[in-house]
């Protein structure tokens, strides 16, 4: 694929995201870090402050925020008696689930009123997008709940 095509690819893919509306009142920033505990677990807030490019202050406004809403819960972290680690409260993993089928029937919608071919063309794309997200994370820094590193596969 030419860069070109690529940046059209990538643009379409984000511009899909960006134009959903499912009514909710969270940032995209607090949006992605509630969806990152629910993946990673309970993680610490400089390691979040990193997966989402903010500031570690900002991260742990967005995070005094989320834990007054009930959504997040910080616990001392038990390697580490100075860290916290942030963590989703059973109201924030339900929020992070009821965000993921509001989306889900958002873009179930659109496809819908696709024609029949370009549906078939999604679905016959399906493999590739899910290595191209495969790819993503085994080049991009990799954030686990006590420590951040950057994976590479080595090339054969």
């Amino acid at each position: 694929m030419t860069q070109p095509d690529t940046a059209q690819v990538l643009d379409a893919l984000l511009s899909v995201g960006r134009r959903i509306d499912i009514g909710s009142t969270l940032s995209r920033t607090a949006a992605y870090t509630l969806a990152a505990l629910d993946v990673l677990g309970p993680t610490r807030i400089t390691d979040l402050a990193e997966r989402e490019a903010v500031s570690q202050p900002a991260m742990t406004g967005l995070v005094k925020r989320l834990e007054a809403s009930g959504v997040v819960r910080r616990d001392a972290d038990p390697s580490d008696g100075r860290s916290v680690l942030v963590g989703l409260t059973d109201a924030g993993r339900e929020l992070v689930e009821t965000r993921r089928h509001a989306y889900a029937d958002a873009v179930a919608a659109l496809v819908d009123r696709l024609a029949p071919a370009e549906q078939e063309a999604l679905q016959q794309a399906l493999p590739a997008m899910r290595r191209l997200t495969e790819l993503a994370y085994e080049v991009q820094p990799m954030v686990t709940p006590t420590r951040t590193t950057v994976h590479h596969k080595e090339s054969a």
